[in-house]
Protein backbone atom coordinates (compact mmCIF):
# COMPACT_ATOMS: atom_id res chain seq x y z
CA UNK A 1 0.00 0.00 0.00
CA UNK A 2 1.33 3.41 -0.93
CA UNK A 3 0.70 6.09 1.70
CA UNK A 4 0.80 9.86 1.29
CA UNK A 5 3.86 11.29 3.04
CA UNK A 6 1.75 13.18 5.58
CA UNK A 7 0.04 9.97 6.62
CA UNK A 8 3.11 7.74 6.58
CA UNK A 9 3.05 5.01 9.19
CA UNK A 10 5.40 2.31 10.32
CA UNK A 11 5.53 -0.65 7.95
CA UNK A 12 3.63 -3.75 8.94
CA UNK A 13 5.71 -5.86 11.35
CA UNK A 14 7.23 -8.97 9.78
CA UNK A 15 5.41 -11.26 12.19
CA UNK A 16 3.06 -12.83 9.65
CA UNK A 17 1.74 -14.38 7.71
CA UNK A 18 -1.51 -12.66 8.67
CA UNK A 19 -4.14 -15.37 9.16
CA UNK A 20 -6.83 -13.40 10.97
CA UNK A 21 -8.30 -9.90 11.04
CA UNK A 22 -10.26 -8.51 13.98
CA UNK A 23 -12.38 -5.48 13.10
CA UNK A 24 -14.02 -2.79 15.14
CA UNK A 25 -17.58 -2.26 13.85
CA UNK A 26 -18.74 1.37 13.96
CA UNK A 27 -16.61 3.64 11.81
CA UNK A 28 -14.81 0.69 10.21
CA UNK A 29 -17.40 -1.72 8.83
CA UNK A 30 -20.55 0.39 9.15
CA UNK A 31 -21.22 4.12 8.77
CA UNK A 32 -23.47 4.46 11.81
CA UNK A 33 -22.71 8.02 12.92
CA UNK A 34 -25.97 9.60 11.74
CA UNK A 35 -28.13 6.90 13.32
CA UNK A 36 -26.16 7.02 16.57
CA UNK A 37 -26.54 10.80 16.71
CA UNK A 38 -30.30 10.51 16.32
CA UNK A 39 -30.58 7.67 18.84
CA UNK A 40 -28.42 9.55 21.34
CA UNK A 41 -30.49 12.73 20.93
CA UNK A 42 -33.75 10.87 21.51
CA UNK A 43 -32.36 9.05 24.55
CA UNK A 44 -31.01 12.30 25.99
CA UNK A 45 -34.35 14.08 25.55
CA UNK A 46 -36.27 11.20 27.16
CA UNK A 47 -34.01 10.74 30.17
CA UNK A 48 -32.25 14.08 30.76
CA UNK A 49 -34.69 16.54 29.25
CA UNK A 50 -34.59 19.60 27.00
CA UNK A 51 -31.41 21.04 25.61
CA UNK A 52 -28.81 20.01 23.05
CA UNK A 53 -27.53 16.45 23.43
CA UNK A 54 -23.71 16.46 23.82
CA UNK A 55 -23.13 14.10 20.90
CA UNK A 56 -19.71 15.52 20.02
CA UNK A 57 -18.42 14.58 23.45
CA UNK A 58 -20.07 11.16 23.11
CA UNK A 59 -18.37 10.75 19.75
CA UNK A 60 -14.94 11.34 21.32
CA UNK A 61 -15.48 8.19 23.40
CA UNK A 62 -16.63 6.11 20.45
CA UNK A 63 -15.57 2.49 20.61
CA UNK A 64 -16.21 2.14 24.33
CA UNK A 65 -19.18 0.27 25.78
CA UNK A 66 -22.21 2.59 26.07
CA UNK A 67 -22.55 2.34 29.89
CA UNK A 68 -18.85 3.18 30.23
CA UNK A 69 -19.36 6.29 28.07
CA UNK A 70 -22.27 7.36 30.24
CA UNK A 71 -20.09 7.06 33.35
CA UNK A 72 -17.29 9.05 31.72
CA UNK A 73 -19.74 11.78 30.69
CA UNK A 74 -21.62 11.82 33.99
CA UNK A 75 -24.90 10.97 32.25
CA UNK A 76 -27.63 8.63 33.56
CA UNK A 77 -27.18 4.95 32.77
CA UNK A 78 -30.93 4.94 32.09
CA UNK A 79 -30.11 6.43 28.68
CA UNK A 80 -29.01 3.01 27.48
CA UNK A 81 -32.53 1.58 27.09
CA UNK A 82 -33.92 4.26 24.74
CA UNK A 83 -30.58 4.49 22.92
CA UNK A 84 -30.59 0.75 22.19
CA UNK A 85 -34.31 0.81 21.30
CA UNK A 86 -33.81 3.58 18.76
CA UNK A 87 -30.65 1.99 17.38
CA UNK A 88 -32.59 -1.20 16.61
CA UNK A 89 -35.47 0.81 15.12
CA UNK A 90 -33.17 2.65 12.70
CA UNK A 91 -30.74 -0.21 11.98
CA UNK A 92 -32.00 -0.47 8.40
CA UNK A 93 -30.62 3.04 7.79
CA UNK A 94 -27.02 2.05 8.64
CA UNK A 95 -24.93 1.29 5.52
CA UNK A 96 -21.67 -0.53 5.04
CA UNK A 97 -18.81 1.77 4.06
CA UNK A 98 -18.02 1.63 0.33
CA UNK A 99 -15.68 -1.23 -0.49
CA UNK A 100 -16.22 -3.08 2.80
CA UNK A 101 -18.41 -5.87 1.44
CA UNK A 102 -16.03 -6.59 -1.44
CA UNK A 103 -13.00 -6.58 0.88
CA UNK A 104 -14.66 -8.92 3.39
CA UNK A 105 -15.65 -11.29 0.60
CA UNK A 106 -12.12 -11.32 -0.79
CA UNK A 107 -10.60 -11.95 2.65
CA UNK A 108 -13.05 -14.81 3.09
CA UNK A 109 -12.04 -16.30 -0.29
CA UNK A 110 -8.38 -16.06 0.76
CA UNK A 111 -9.09 -18.09 3.88
CA UNK A 112 -8.48 -15.25 6.33
CA UNK A 113 -10.37 -15.76 9.60
CA UNK A 114 -12.39 -12.70 10.59
CA UNK A 115 -13.99 -11.43 13.79
CA UNK A 116 -15.70 -8.32 15.13
CA UNK A 117 -14.67 -6.81 18.47
CA UNK A 118 -17.01 -3.92 19.13
CA UNK A 119 -18.10 -1.44 21.75
CA UNK A 120 -21.69 -2.44 20.96
CA UNK A 121 -23.39 -5.28 22.77
CA UNK A 122 -22.95 -8.61 21.04
CA UNK A 123 -26.65 -9.15 20.20
CA UNK A 124 -26.97 -5.68 18.68
CA UNK A 125 -23.80 -6.10 16.62
CA UNK A 126 -24.87 -9.49 15.30
CA UNK A 127 -28.34 -8.20 14.48
CA UNK A 128 -26.93 -5.25 12.51
CA UNK A 129 -24.48 -7.41 10.56
CA UNK A 130 -27.26 -9.87 9.79
CA UNK A 131 -29.46 -7.03 8.51
CA UNK A 132 -26.61 -5.98 6.22
CA UNK A 133 -26.12 -9.53 4.96
CA UNK A 134 -22.49 -9.93 6.07
CA UNK A 135 -22.81 -11.75 9.39
CA UNK A 136 -21.89 -15.06 7.77
CA UNK A 137 -18.50 -13.69 6.67
CA UNK A 138 -17.35 -13.44 10.29
CA UNK A 139 -16.24 -16.42 12.33
CA UNK A 140 -16.92 -14.58 15.58
CA UNK A 141 -18.70 -11.38 16.68
CA UNK A 142 -18.00 -10.25 20.24
CA UNK A 143 -19.58 -7.30 22.02
CA UNK A 144 -18.35 -5.35 25.02
CA UNK A 145 -21.01 -6.99 27.18
CA UNK A 146 -19.39 -10.36 26.51
CA UNK A 147 -15.95 -9.69 28.00
CA UNK A 148 -14.79 -8.92 31.53
CA UNK A 149 -12.92 -5.78 30.45
CA UNK A 150 -13.94 -3.98 27.23
CA UNK A 151 -11.59 -1.87 25.12
CA UNK A 152 -9.04 -0.37 25.65
CA UNK A 153 -8.19 -3.60 27.53
CA UNK A 154 -6.95 -6.38 25.22
CA UNK A 155 -9.52 -8.93 26.44
CA UNK A 156 -11.94 -8.62 23.53
CA UNK A 157 -9.20 -9.05 20.91
CA UNK A 158 -7.66 -11.98 22.76
CA UNK A 159 -11.07 -13.64 23.13
CA UNK A 160 -11.77 -13.21 19.42
CA UNK A 161 -8.41 -14.69 18.45
CA UNK A 162 -8.92 -17.55 20.89
CA UNK A 163 -12.13 -18.45 19.06
CA UNK A 164 -10.33 -18.17 15.73
CA UNK A 165 -7.41 -20.26 17.01
CA UNK A 166 -4.90 -17.77 15.59
CA UNK A 167 -2.03 -16.32 17.66
CA UNK A 168 -1.86 -12.50 17.98
CA UNK A 169 1.42 -12.41 16.05
CA UNK A 170 -0.50 -13.60 12.98
CA UNK A 171 -3.43 -11.22 13.35
CA UNK A 172 -4.40 -7.61 12.72
CA UNK A 173 -6.71 -5.40 14.77
CA UNK A 174 -8.42 -2.83 12.54
CA UNK A 175 -9.98 0.23 14.15
CA UNK A 176 -10.90 3.88 13.79
CA UNK A 177 -10.24 4.91 17.41
CA UNK A 178 -7.18 5.08 19.63
CA UNK A 179 -8.73 2.58 22.05
CA UNK A 180 -8.92 0.03 19.20
CA UNK A 181 -5.21 0.43 18.63
CA UNK A 182 -4.44 0.15 22.34
CA UNK A 183 -6.55 -2.99 22.64
CA UNK A 184 -4.88 -4.60 19.63
CA UNK A 185 -1.38 -3.58 20.63
CA UNK A 186 -1.72 -4.91 24.16
CA UNK A 187 -3.08 -8.15 22.72
CA UNK A 188 0.06 -8.47 20.60
CA UNK A 189 -1.59 -7.99 17.20
CA UNK A 190 -0.57 -5.75 14.31
CA UNK A 191 -2.57 -2.53 14.65
CA UNK A 192 -4.28 -0.91 11.66
CA UNK A 193 -5.73 2.61 11.77
CA UNK A 194 -8.46 3.37 9.25
CA UNK A 195 -9.13 6.81 7.78
CA UNK A 196 -12.31 6.36 5.73
CA UNK A 197 -14.59 7.26 8.66
CA UNK A 198 -13.41 10.89 8.59
CA UNK A 199 -12.75 11.10 12.33
CA UNK A 200 -9.73 12.39 14.25
CA UNK A 201 -7.01 11.06 11.96
CA UNK A 202 -4.28 13.07 13.69
CA UNK A 203 -4.99 11.37 17.02
CA UNK A 204 -4.92 7.96 15.35
CA UNK A 205 -1.56 8.60 13.69
CA UNK A 206 -0.16 9.99 16.94
CA UNK A 207 -1.00 6.65 18.56
CA UNK A 208 1.56 5.00 16.29
CA UNK A 209 -0.39 2.31 14.39
CA UNK A 210 1.63 -0.33 12.56
CA UNK A 211 -0.38 0.23 9.37
CA UNK A 212 -2.62 3.00 8.04
CA UNK A 213 -5.44 1.98 5.68
CA UNK A 214 -7.14 4.67 3.60
CA UNK A 215 -9.64 2.31 1.98
CA UNK A 216 -10.90 -1.15 2.94
CA UNK A 217 -9.11 -2.75 -0.02
CA UNK A 218 -5.76 -1.54 1.40
CA UNK A 219 -6.02 -4.39 3.91
CA UNK A 220 -5.64 -6.94 1.13
CA UNK A 221 -1.98 -6.02 0.62
CA UNK A 222 -1.27 -7.36 4.11
CA UNK A 223 -3.44 -10.48 3.85
CA UNK A 224 -2.29 -12.93 1.20
CA UNK A 225 -4.13 -16.19 0.89
CA UNK A 226 -3.85 -18.10 4.16
CA UNK A 227 -1.61 -21.12 4.07
CA UNK A 228 -3.34 -24.43 4.61
CA UNK A 229 -1.82 -26.14 7.70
Amino acid sequence: MSLPAADAALPAPSRGPIRAVVFDLDGVIVDSSAVMREAFSIAYAEVVGAGPAPFEEYNRHMGRYFPDIMRLMGLPLEMEEPFVRESYRMAHLVPLFPGVRETLEELHVRGIRMAIATGKSGPRARSLLDTLGVLGLFDQVIGSDEVARPKPAPDIVLQALGHLDVPPAQAMMVGDAVIDLLSGRDAGATTVATTWHGGDIAALLAAGPDVVAHAPADLLAHCPAALVP
